[in-house]
């Protein structure tokens, strides 16, 4: 990767034009360096995203409209616009639309480790096992659903 460039990402791009479908959510890169990456997430109603555990970075969601239920290391939480989740590395999490309704979030990451090339190979995978397993090489490791 590289360091910080100076600049601004307009508003509804993605910085080089960057933007990622994954599983229903439209990512927009908004910045990427050796030290963060950062990028906006459109949610419609029943996207989500299933525990998992960053073992290499921290990372963090500002909520910019909407609401996401959160699993937070075992323990349900919600958030709404305004709100700032912090997710520690190493500590399982997760985020669920079930709102019924559209959500808008900023997410960063610190350091950026391999989550931005994680992007670039799971864009356009329709398949969520397939998903999982890129993961698993990208330092991002999904939890198996619990037990019903």
């Amino acid at each position: 990767m590289t360091s910080e460039v100076a600049g601004i990402t307009r508003a509804g791009t993605g910085q080089d034009d960057v933007v990622w479908n994954i599983l229903g959510q439209t990512y927009y890169k908004k910045q990427a360096c050796d030290s963060s990456f950062a990028f906006e997430a459109h949610s419609p109603a029943g996207t989500f995203v299933p525990p998992h555990i960053h073992t290499t970075q921290d990372e963090y969601i500002f909520m910019l409209e909407g609401t996401f239920r959160l699993v937070l290391d075992g323990q349900t939480h919600h958030a709404k616009a305004g709100d700032l989740v912090r997710m520690p590395m190493g500590i399982m999490h997760g985020y669920f639309n079930d709102s019924g309704a559209f959500a808008k979030a900023f997410f960063w990451v610190s350091p950026t480790r391999r989550l931005h090339e994680l992007f670039k190979v799971i864009h356009n995978v329709p398949d969520p096992a397939e998903v999982v397993r890129l993961a698993g090489l990208h330092e991002v490791n999904f939890l198996p659903p619990p037990n019903v």
